[in-house]
């Protein structure tokens, strides 16, 4: 029998958000005996729910509320009301993401050490690092099934792969593959095999990738020890004299506000909710919000360096069949300054269907170039770049002026890029081309960022309590128990995607707070 908590019932632990961070940090801890309120501002949706169609889906799951836009990346000319494409429903992004599941090199968690001071950039260490992560990496790699990890099959490769493939190691390329994703080659975990019907980010109809949203949640529910309440918008934390977090307001479908006790509260809202949140939770005691002492919260705002790069060529190459994006090359991943700039980029496959690809090809765009574009989409192939961005202080999410429909003001997204990440994304841009251009395309073409998945920063991990919000361990530096569990603790953004390692982070919060909470300390 699924649980259900009273609102007085302050020995809960309440998580804010279902996705890679909060969904599995729930399940986990419910695993463990422990009691969980979790509150997802969206709705529930399963396979049988996820709608193969570009626009349709998007209208479903993605987060649609008001978010304003500044800063010079292109995105804020382009797409200033949507600077993210994130998931609200349970599950939360893990619904639309693609599925690559990496481990962060060595030297990345240590990038101040590795690549020394860089102008404009707040570069800071990890406080934990390879040695450490190595354990629950295993973990988290066991419960998403990533192929090619502990003797799984790889995917097979669609003709947009082989096109990439044949490309790359023309250009004498070597960690070229069909990815480490959590997308099943063969059944696993009560999953099917990938049936390489495409719409990944549409929500997998098969069941074959991984979602917090029908494997970590239901499990969790299972136990007796979850409580999934959905459609519960947070509005704000709040706290006691002493200064430690007593429960959390949130409002309903119906707009009717509720107040939530708890005994530790986690912040996984993703890297513009989270923030938000704490902002909009200020108080006397905290009047720049909560566990802000450092001002820190908000800021270092990543967001990957991004861009893709799309091939044509005189047959068809009908690249939206298969696997969204079951490909990577990672020989452009290492830290090389030879190349003008320090940290790395992978490039991986990825294909939009028609509708996407007109809206994000060249946005705002139109003429002979564009539509010529169109009409070859059939012999097209295409690439994504993911790289390894520079925190800076002034990216930053802080309160707008504009409020939601429940009168809070909502997450103003300020990002301009640093010259570290131009010179990053147009030596992508040039190797990509170089790509395609080796296996005989007719033409190919670099298109700008889209809006962006992977947001990260703004409530980092440090040592020191004055640069960053939480420790090791995800609890904040001010608040003993209040934690954050999401990519908003990423200190640095790595070249790698970074769902692996929100799971593996949260699988590890989990024990660290099961056992606190054991020993009487939360």
């Amino acid at each position: 029998m699924v649980a259900k908590f009273d609102l007085n019932d302050d020995s809960v632990v309440v998580i804010i958000g279902t996705g890679a961070g909060g969904g599995v940090l729930a399940n986990e801890l419910a695993q463990k005996g422990v009691k969980v309120v979790a509150l997802e501002a969206g709705g529930r949706y399963l396979p049988d729910d996820y709608i193969n169609d570009e626009w349709d889906s998007f209208g479903q799951l993605a987060w649609l509320d008001a978010r304003t836009t500044s800063g010079d990346w292109r995105v804020a000319k382009d797409f200033a009301g949507l600077p993210a494409w994130i998931v609200k429903a349970v599950g939360g992004t893990t619904t639309h993401w693609a599925g690559a599941s990496i481990r962060f090199q060595e030297h990345e968690w240590k990038a101040l050490s590795t690549y020394g001071a860089v102008e404009g950039a707040n570069l800071l260490d990890w406080p934990i690092d390879a040695a450490e992560m190595e354990p629950w990496y295993a973990l988290a790699e066991t419960k998403l099934g990533v192929t090619l990890t502990e003797g799984r099959a790889g995917l097979p490769g669609n003709n947009n792969y082989k096109v990439f493939e044949a490309g790359a190691k023309k250009l004498g390329y070597k960690e070229v593959h069909t990815g480490r994703m959590a997308i099943n080659s063969s059944d696993y975990d009560e999953r099917p095999a990938c049936q390489q019907t495409g719409f990944c980010f549409q929500g997998c109809k098969w069941g074959a990738k991984w979602s917090a949203a029908y494997t970590d949640i239901p499990r969790g529910e299972a136990t007796g020890n979850l409580e999934v309440r959905e459609h519960a918008h947070v509005a704000r934390i709040l706290h006691d004299d002493t200064g430690k977090v007593t429960g959390v307001e949130y409002f309903d479908k119906e707009g009717n506000l509720h107040l939530q006790k708890a005994r530790i509260v986690s912040v996984a809202g993703n890297s513009f909710e989270s923030p938000r949140l704490l902002l909009n939770s200020a108080s006397s005691m905290f009047p720049n919000g909560l566990a802000n002492s450092s001002d820190q919260v908000g800021r270092n705002y990543m967001r990957h360096t991004t861009g893709s790069i799309y091939g044509i060529f005189d047959k068809p190459v009908r690249m939206w069949r298969g696997t969204t994006m079951a490909g990577i090359v990672q020989d452009e991943a290492r830290h090389d300054p030879s190349r003008g700039f320090v940290g790395g980029y992978e490039l991986e496959t990825l294909a939009l269907g028609l509708p996407f690809m007109a809206a994000f090809l060249n946005p705002g765009g139109w003429g002979r170039g564009f539509t010529t574009a169109l009409d070859h989409y059939e012999n097209m192939a295409g690439m994504w770049i993911v790289g390894e961005d520079m925190p800076q202080a002034t990216n930053r999410i802080t309160l707008s002026e504009t409020k939601d429909q429940w009168g809070l003001p909502v997450a103003n997204v300020h990002f301009s890029d640093h010259p570290n990440d131009v010179a990053m994304r147009n030596h992508a841009y040039k190797q990509g081309m170089a790509i395609y251009d080796a296996v005989g395309a007719t033409r190919s073409f670099p298109t700008p960022p889209y809006p962006s998945t992977h947001n990260l920063g703004t409530n980092r991990m440090s040592e020191r309590p004055e640069d960053g919000v939480c420790n090791k361990w995800g609890q904040t530096h001010d608040i003993a128990n209040l934690f954050i569990s999401d990519g908003s603790q990423f200190t640095t953004g790595a070249a790698e995607n970074p769902t692996l390692t929100i799971v593996a982070l949260a699988i590890r919060q989990a024990d660290h707070i099961a056992r606190e909470m054991a020993a009487g300390n939360l």
